[in-house]
């Protein structure tokens, strides 16, 4: 063998770079036989030495010659790095995690000693820490190593770390798995503790299958360790003092998590499904019931509150977030409890954030996982400045099917748990019926997340005990696994047979807190039952008002200042000179005879808002500038690339201003503002869409979490949604904001839908949304908002309407109806088509409209219907009423609009439609087209119809 001095002065990298690989395997044969290799390595070896990567793989080549190995037992050292390795990254697939052992079992000839030429001799002559840097002491030789990391990787927790870039986090986890988990072990009273949780688990699902036969619970068992796991998360989170604990999950082992985690009590659970499976009480017709809020939701949908006191005055909160039963779709919700939980927005500026304020444990399905977009939408906010929140740590509730579908139909990758490599999230599987490692996995995932403040993933593993309901027949479709299944004993009565057989336990300590947990349960059932005044089912939340008070009006003089420090910018920051020069037109916008356009109005609302002290926070895709360029909250220096928000710098803001531009995703941005607004109701929150038709990929999120919240669960929200909208010739996929489907969905006053056609009704809406914030009369706000009307004079406003004027529900178009008896024609419109009338009628002054008139629709729902019947009342000669509409017959307002008008249409008067012909798709893609069909809809409804014509003579 070649024993030449190493070169220490020579550097491989700068030489070889990524072949640094082929390299070292030239240097292996070289090794072995120098004659195997070109000229060109053995004199490259001879001068320089070994490359470093060999030393990075044996953890210590360099001081192999100076143990006295030769060249054989240098190769030796040099395979068993790679076996070591490989260990490390695959061991996962000979760990023991599957409980029912009917998984496949994959190739593992790569964590074989023989695949690399290693007999246990081979490794038995070499020192443990050779092998295995490190090594733990007590170890005899290199073989006790291998076994040794055999045991570590290959138990019943499986690792995989091997995608983690991190090379700082990922010693850390390859020491924590090698070192401190084969250390744990669990004391007595940890012990007894642990078997009780299982018990209660496993007791209370038994309780109920017997006690509500046939009533729908979605059980946890064959998956009891679940409880155990959320349990000692919480408790590790709780002890390195996380203050909220943000938690969401599907209805999976639900009730059993808010029974023991969230300690929700049996007699509460118990009166949900006694009135479930009784005969229900239909309220009376005019009672709140079946006037307000009568829904609610089953009771595996409904969150849960609990506080545990943590010190003299300090506590910790755990939030389980209501969830509809569109599984993932919690998700980002309780990411965005946690960053309301974790900020500070009492201040101006950026809020303030501690990421050991709050943390968020989600509880994902093992279909679900990989097969629900929304999951891998929102692991890709966890590093993402408007988004991060100190790591989430995720668990799959694995029982190795979906309904009644199986993994091999459910998804194309090994673990359900493989997306979250693309995310370099740690990932540990561990087997249910271990509940030992079970409580392992939770200890490194709380570690983990406390100190590199990033996700961790727990694959749990285990089966399902029954159907996917309690009343399936799962041997219908899986006859050979539920025979096993049925075989299975359950996890606590092995954990404690294991402990029995250890002499650590005893069957009578395990028969006495079977007996304790079974006793809770019945006379919790009997409390319930004798109960006189049990808690209502159905949550009846207060009523909002339909018509909200307007906030005091901000005098013009202030406005006037708060303007002028807007366009004060550092005089060390240069502005874009094109963009400055549109900003420092807004310095005389305030002044008598001055108009301000819709960006203008929308700072000026923020402005007086901050200075309020309400907090804001706006995202979407391109909210720092806004989709068309009106917004331009945050300035950029061409000459350093530094930035600058004047909001941030507002001398009267009295609260914080957060704007983000968001990832490409609609449905995870979207549910994590709407969870963000919930736990901070205070705030002003706003998502502003690309387009407003890009909303529908988040239509999830608006029916079941956004339109339907309150009543269902109690939930006030008072979000925000800007929706840009407007018939342009843009297409069918940048025009129609979908506004049909929200307003489908109005009802119970739930929610403000509205299309605006000023500045100023824009700036006073924002500012009566703020004002309602906290309040029983909050509310989420569905803004449809302008595209080319940004910047069109038409929808200026003057300065004395900010002062004097308030948001107006409807807009008499000014010039028409001054002749009462004249008007036969009335117009309802609402948004840019107003503009377009407005227009039209300018290019034909000189023609007599003294029979029309036109009122804008600003507030869609709730429908200003006393405010429309009292302008139709002043025209005793009225013929028709018409809407008239931008989008197509059987989209936009006209469905919602037309039974209510013809509601307080008076007798006799007709009421009908001006628009687009009903369409599959909401426009067409030709300008030209567009163009003509625009100027058809301008013309039919300032053209009198034939009977019109008739009686005005024409």
């Amino acid at each position: 063998m070649p024993t030449e001095e190493r070169d220490t002065s020579f550097n491989w990298q700068t030489y070889y770079g990524q072949n640094l690989g082929y390299i070292q395997e030239q240097y292996e044969l070289y090794l072995t036989n120098p004659e195997s290799v070109s000229q060109e390595y053995r004199e490259l070896f001879a001068t320089r030495g070994a490359p470093p990567l060999l030393e990075h793989v044996s953890g210590a080549a360099s001081a192999a010659p100076a143990a006295g190995l030769d060249a054989r037992q240098l190769k030796h050292a040099v395979d068993a790095g790679k076996l070591v390795w490989n260990i490390r990254t695959y061991g996962h697939l000979a760990a023991d995690i599957d409980p029912l052992g009917i998984d496949a079992k994959p190739s593992t000839k790569v964590l074989e000693p023989a695949t690399y030429g290693l007999r246990p001799e081979d490794l038995a002559a070499l020192p443990a820490s050779l092998v295995w840097e490190g090594a733990p002491e007590g170890l005899k030789n290199g073989w006790d190593a291998i076994v040794k990391l055999r045991e570590a990787y290959s138990g019943p927790i499986a690792y995989e770390f091997g995608h983690v870039h991190d090379e700082a986090e990922r010693k850390w986890l390859n020491d924590y798995a090698e070192k401190l988990v084969p250390s744990q072990s669990l004391n007595a009273e940890e012990r007894s503790k642990l078997v009780k949780r299982l018990l209660q688990a496993e007791q209370f699902e038994d309780f109920l299958q017997r006690t509500f036969v046939g009533a729908k619970r979605f059980s946890v068992e064959g998956n009891d360790a679940l409880v155990a796991l959320v349990d000692e998360i919480v408790h590790e989170l709780t002890n390195a003092g996380v203050g909220q604990i943000t938690m969401g999950m599907a209805h999976r082992g639900r009730l059993n998590v808010l029974a023991h985690v969230l300690e929700k009590p049996y007699t509460k659970i118990f009166s949900e499904f006694h009135h479930s499976t009784s005969k229900a009480v239909i309220p009376a017709e005019g009672s709140i019931g079946m006037n307000y809020g009568w829904s609610g939701d089953v009771k595996y949908h409904l969150g849960a509150n609990r506080s545990i006191k943590t010190g003299e005055t300090a506590w910790t909160r755990v939030t389980l977030a209501n969830n509809p039963s569109h599984l993932e779709y919690v998700n980002p919700v309780v990411q965005g409890f946690a960053r309301a939980a974790q900020e500070d927005r009492s201040k101006a500026g950026y809020p303030v954030r501690n990421e050991e304020a709050a943390a968020s444990i989600v509880i994902h399905g093992d279909a679900a996982f990989p097969g629900e977009g929304i999951v891998t939408e929102t692991m890709n906010l966890s590093q993402l400045n408007g988004y991060r929140i100190g790591g989430t740590i995720h668990i799959i509730a694995n029982n190795k099917i979906g309904f009644t579908t199986e993994s091999f139909d459910s998804r194309s990758t090994h673990y359900a748990s493989d997306p979250a490599k693309g995310y370099e999230i740690p990932i540990i599987h561990v087997n249910a019926d271990e509940p030992e490692a079970v409580i392992a996995a939770a200890r490194m995932a709380s570690e983990y997340r406390r100190l590199f403040k990033k996700d961790f993933l727990i694959d749990l593993i285990g089966y399902r005990r029954y159907g996917h309901n309690e009343t399936d027949d799962p041997e219908t479709t899986q006859p050979l696994i539920y025979k096993k299944v049925k075989a299975r004993p359950t996890v606590s009565r092995l954990y404690a047979d294991k402990l029995i057989a250890k002499n650590l336990f005893s069957e009578e300590e395990y028969v006495r807190i079977k007996t304790e947990v079974v006793d809770r349960l019945k006379a919790a059932y009997e409390e319930m039952k004798q109960s006189e005044s049990q808690e209502a089912v159905h949550q009846t939340p207060e009523p909002v008002s339909a018509a909200p008070a307007a906030p005091k009006s901000v005098p013009l003089e202030k406005l006037r200042e708060i303007n002028a420090e807007l366009l004060n910018w550092p005089k060390d920051f240069t502005v874009y000179p094109k963009l400055q020069r549109i900003l420092e037109r807004r310095a005389n916008a305030l002044n008598d005879g001055e108009k301000f356009d819709w960006g203008h109005a929308e700072v000026l609302a923020f402005a007086s808002i901050l200075a309020e002290g309400t907090p804001i926070r706006i995202t979407g895709q391109d909210a720092e500038r806004a989709t068309f360029a009106f917004r331009n909250l945050v300035l950029h220096d061409p000459n350093t690339g530094a930035t600058y928000s004047p909001l941030h710098h507002l001398p009267q803001a009295k609260a914080s201003f957060a704007i983000h531009n968001s990832a490409l995703s609609e449905a995870a941005v979207l549910g994590f503002e709407y969870g963000y607004n919930v736990f901070a109701p205070e705030t002003m929150v706003i998502w502003e869409a690309q387009y407003g038709d890009f909303s529908n990929v988040a239509q999830v999120l608006i029916d079941q979490f956004i339109s339907s919240g309150r009543t269902k669960w109690s939930e006030k929200s008072g979000l925000i949604m800007l929706l840009p909208h407007g018939y342009e010739g843009a297409g069918p996929e940048h025009s129609s904001a979908r506004l049909e489907r929200y307003l489908q969905l109005s009802a119970e006053e739930n929610w403000t839908v509205a299309n605006l056609s000023s500045s100023a009704q824009y700036y006073h809406l924002l500012r009566r949304q703020a004002s309602t914030l906290g309040t029983e009369d909050a509310r989420p706000l569905i803004l449809v908002t302008p595209k080319s009307l940004v910047r069109n004079p038409r929808a200026a406003s003057s300065p004395e309407e900010l002062e004097k004027g308030s948001f107006r529900l409807i807009i008499e178009q000014p010039g028409l109806g001054g002749k009462a008896d004249r008007v036969e024609r009335l117009i309802l419109c609402s948004g840019k088509v107003a503009i377009d009338l407005e227009e039209a009628l300018d290019k034909e002054k000189d023609k007599d409209f003294d029979w029309l008139h036109i009122v804008r629709v600003e507030q869609l729902y709730p429908f200003p219907a006393q405010e429309i019947a009292a302008v139709l009342a002043r025209f005793p000669n009225l013929k028709e009423i018409v809407w008239v509409q931008e989008e197509p017959r059987n989209m936009g307002s006209w469905g919602f609009a037309e039974p209510r008008v013809r509601e307080i249409a008076p007798a006799g008067v007709e009421v009908r439609y001006i628009g687009r012909p009903d369409r599959s798709s909401p426009a067409t893609g030709f300008q030209q087209i567009h163009a003509l069909e625009q100027q058809f809809i301008v013309h039919q409804s300032l053209k009198p119809s034939p009977t019109l014509a008739h009686n005005l003579g024409r």
